[in-house]
């Protein structure tokens, strides 16, 4: 497992949508992480859906051309009470499915739970507090942050997959969010259980380092 965490990666994350479609390139050597880029591609203005798809598909294929990543990592199991909606979710997912497989790039499913769980240690949480663990983890400047979750959703799925290649941590790897979050300074003394810890940890995102 750490062997894994210590080699060069290149991470394409993706947020299925059909309107916009998060994406985010992380650059990893070890315990170094870099955003490369990162949002939310606009397919909004494009009348029908497939004209839609068919943008969201070349324009992940010039983000595979551009930075050569080892992996795409999306987002799966998506669960809508809306059979339309969830339908049209699906067929973003295949679309970005496609594009990583027409350039021979290795694809990493993580369902929404999942995602939130590896980042906040909550899987309930919102996609507000998972921005917020974000910037946190990755020293992103607040006048940085996007407007749309769309691309911190797409963060964190690539940060996501970036976590099950190793925790990367120098004393070795945790087992667990909450020895990852002690080892990081993310918790408060005193403080119990993964709720607690990320409220801790949200506390002090805005705090310059």
């Amino acid at each position: 497992m750490q062997d894994s965490v210590r080699k060069e990666h290149i991470i394409l994350g993706v947020d299925p949508g059909t309107l916009f479609m998060g994406y985010a390139v992380l650059h990893t050597v070890g315990q170094q992480v870099e955003i490369l880029e990162f949002g939310a591609y606009d397919v909004h203005k494009l009348e029908g859906q497939y004209p839609r798809l068919q943008k969201e598909f070349f324009f992940l294929q010039e983000i595979i051309d551009k930075y050569h990543p080892t992996c795409l990592a999306i987002e799966t199991q998506f669960v809508d009470k809306n059979p339309q909606t969830m339908i049209k979710i699906v067929h973003a997912q295949g679309v970005a499915i496609a594009a990583a497989l027409s350039k021979d790039v290795p694809i990493y499913e993580y369902s929404p739970m999942k995602i939130k769980m590896a980042i906040t240690g909550n899987g309930h949480s919102t996609k507000q507090q998972v921005a917020g663990m974000l910037q946190r983890f990755l020293h992103i400047p607040e006048e940085e942050m996007p407007k749309k979750l769309d691309a911190t959703d797409a963060l964190g799925i690539a940060y996501c997959h970036y976590l099950q290649l190793g925790m990367p941590v120098s004393e070795g790897g945790a087992k667990d969010w909450t020895t990852y979050a002690k080892r990081k300074g993310l918790t408060d003394k005193g403080l119990t259980g993964p709720a607690a810890q990320l409220a801790a940890a949200l506390a002090t995102a805005k705090k310059k380092k």
